[in-house]
């Protein structure tokens, strides 16, 4: 140890030896052909003059320990750790620069610039690219003084860098999308005192749209919004073995009275109206002017992408004799396709995959050229009907939207119909959707996925495109001398006035070919200890004896093209129908919308009693609508904790 400790005096002691310009000259011109050299053939970022402080502090070392004896170059080294020391504690201990690839096609010469000065510190760091320096033998220092590859990823990884001081590209953080979607919906229906409120009144709804929203918000690891869920829509997404009409009668009414899941002082009256199948083979010809929303947010795959999709679904369900149109608006409106029979599929298809997303929206300027091509291709006995698809992001044009909706109104009384799709998330403008499908005598629905398209597009198509009764109303008085309390479940924004009913100017919903609809409400019995609302001390209103009956049903309907309306009534009865797995499976659907939207007269009803009923009355389920639905509740219930 002695020699050792002695042989270390003895070389700091040693005088330093004067410079030597013969090894200065060969260390520059090393140094310059190592430059030429980075500079010419690399791939990366290429050095230049301008060098950060931690670069310019690896070159001096090396030049101080290839010019210094050793006793110089371990009082540099001693130097080097202090410095080495200050830059990790605390203030710039974060800095991290990240090393990037060399290049390797030549390039250009750069242009000559005055070296930087140290005060220019914090720009550098913010700018420059450390790159380890390219030289035939690295000295040992560089790569003590390089910084670590897995250091940097640990520091990237802990978010130990600011993005500012990373010597690489940072990619910007996208922006979020900004969400303007809009849906239509109502407070829910209150609970009415049958004394004092006993007539219900509503227009039939068909529409299925909420259901595809409310599973497409589950599926995106979130919660629908309550105004996105519409419980009647959900109830009428799945289709149910009703029993069918008899006779010329377009659809017939099916009553049961059941106890309810959720409340055991209380029933529901469950009313299923199912539409008659007409003879498919015997359909009249379809006339279809697809108007075709491609504005800029529709380029998203599950817009434009899947629009495309979905018609070409629909097309294999249509035959010689029917006839397609395509109309176009982003900007202005265009027509694409001029009337074409759906036999000549090449030429429809050509059409819609050479649409491409782009401009503003204007749909006023398109619905009026879609309604102008549709009145030129109707024909007695042939059914005509624009079909708009769209994201729902009416933006520009639509400064009267009462207006459009008047526009729509006569030209449904005129013959032509409007349905409407919606596509994609973020700005669905669902409560404009609605309301052109409910003025044009449509359907509205969302569509999610392609197997959704099939749904709509192929599976249900004729009930979709032709109608079997126009503008259904339903009517319901209860018997105050039975029920004390009653709630119409889902249907907020399909409520009409009492005289409503019997006025047939006006509009309410259609059933389609094959549709059936689903009322449901909860009623509570005269003397049940779930009666929620107390007697009035000055009340002078009684209920009357008399009638076993629990209420009495009444529909209203014009067949296609009347414009006299039609009755239908059938009293409400303790005990009457059966509760079969139709009717238990609506109501765990119902109960499932209800506690999305809050569940207020649910009491201690939970996802766990909605999965079971559910999963007790799938029956056979052919298509696995009611498994999906299963697992939408699931999700709901996990994403709801």
């Amino acid at each position: 140890m002695s020699d050792e400790l002695d042989d270390l005096k003895t070389l700091m002691d040693a005088a330093i030896p004067a410079p030597d310009a013969k090894r200065r000259s060969e260390n520059l011109d090393m140094a310059q052909k190592s430059f030429a050299q980075i500079q010419g053939s690399r791939v990366g970022t290429r050095p230049t003059v301008k060098r950060g402080f931690l670069a310019r502090m690896t070159e001096g070392a090396k030049s101080m320990l290839n010019a210094l004896s050793h006793r110089g170059a371990l009082a540099a080294t001693t130097a080097i750790a202090a410095v080495a020391l200050v830059m990790i504690v605390p203030q710039t201990r974060d800095i991290v620069v990240n090393p990037t690839a060399r290049t390797e096609n030549r390039v250009a010469a750069p242009q000559e610039s005055a070296l930087p000065s140290e005060t220019d510190f914090a720009d550098e760091l913010s700018s420059a690219t450390l790159e380890e320096p390219v030289v035939e033998a690295p000295v040992a220092v560089e790569e003590a003084i390089a910084p670590s590859s897995k250091r940097v990823q640990g520091f990237a990884a802990q978010g130990g860098a600011t993005a500012g001081l990373l010597g690489g590209v940072v990619e910007p953080s996208k922006a979020p999308e900004q969400n303007t979607e809009a849906f239509s919906n109502g407070e829910t229906n209150p609970l009415k005192v049958t004394v004092e409120d006993p007539v219900s009144t509503f227009s039939i709804d068909v529409d299925t749209a909420s259901y595809s929203i409310v599973r497409s918000s589950l599926m995106s690891g979130h919660l629908p919004p309550k105004d996105a869920v519409r419980v009647e829509e959900m109830v009428n997404y799945f289709p149910y073995s009703y029993p069918a009409p008899e006779g010329d009668v377009p659809f017939r009414p099916t009553i049961s009275v059941t106890p309810t899941p959720w409340n055991e002082g209380t029933q529901l009256v469950h009313i299923g109206i199912q539409g008659a199948m007409p003879e498919i083979d015997h359909r009249p010809p379809l006339n279809l002017v697809f108007l075709i929303d491609t504005s800029g947010s529709m380029q998203d795959a599950n817009k434009l992408s899947l629009l495309k999709q979905s018609f070409r679904l629909l097309l294999s369900e249509l035959r010689p004799e029917d006839q397609v149109s395509i109309v176009t608006y982003a900007g202005s409106a265009g027509q694409v396709l001029e009337p074409t029979s759906a036999s000549e599929r090449t030429k429809i298809l050509s059409a819609l995959e050479q649409l491409e997303a782009g401009g503003s929206t204007a749909g006023q300027a398109g619905l009026q050229q879609a309604y102008q091509v549709a009145e030129g291709m109707a024909s007695d006995g042939e059914v005509t009907r624009v079909i708009l698809a769209t994201d729902g992001d009416f933006n520009v044009g639509l400064s009267n939207p009462d207006a459009l909706e008047d526009f729509i109104a006569k030209k449904r009384d005129s013959g032509t119909f409007l349905s409407v799709l919606g596509f994609g998330r973020g700005n669905l403008d669902d409560a404009t959707m609605q309301a052109l499908a409910q003025h044009g005598n449509g359907q509205a629905a969302y569509i999610d996925t392609l197997g959704e398209a099939r749904k709509v597009l192929v599976d249900q198509l004729t009930g979709a495109l032709f109608p079997i009764a126009n503008d259904v109303k339903i009517q319901v008085e209860f018997n105050p001398a039975q029920i004390a309390e009653y709630r119409l479940i889902g249907y907020e924004t399909r409520a009409l006035r009492r005289e409503d009913f019997s006025n047939d100017k006006v509009d309410a919903g259609d059933i389609g070919a094959g549709h059936s609809v689903t009322a449901i409400y909860e009623v509570t019995p005269v003397g049940s200890d779930a009666i929620r609302n107390g007697p009035l001390r000055y009340a002078t209103e009684t209920a009357p004896e008399g009638s076993e009956e629990l209420g009495y049903l009444k529909l209203r309907y014009k067949s296609p093209g009347a414009t006299d309306s039609q009755l239908i009534e059938q009293p409400i009865l303790l005990g009457q129908g059966i509760s079969n797995d139709d009717v238990r499976f609506s109501y765990a659907i119902a109960g499932f919308g209800q506690l999305l939207r809050g569940g207020e007269y649910l009491g201690e009803w939970s996802y766990d009693d909605a999965i079971a009923l559910a999963n007790e009355s799938k029956g056979t389920d052919p298509f696995g609508y009611r498994a999906e639905a299963v697992t939408l509740m699931r999700l709901a219930e996990t994403l709801s904790q």
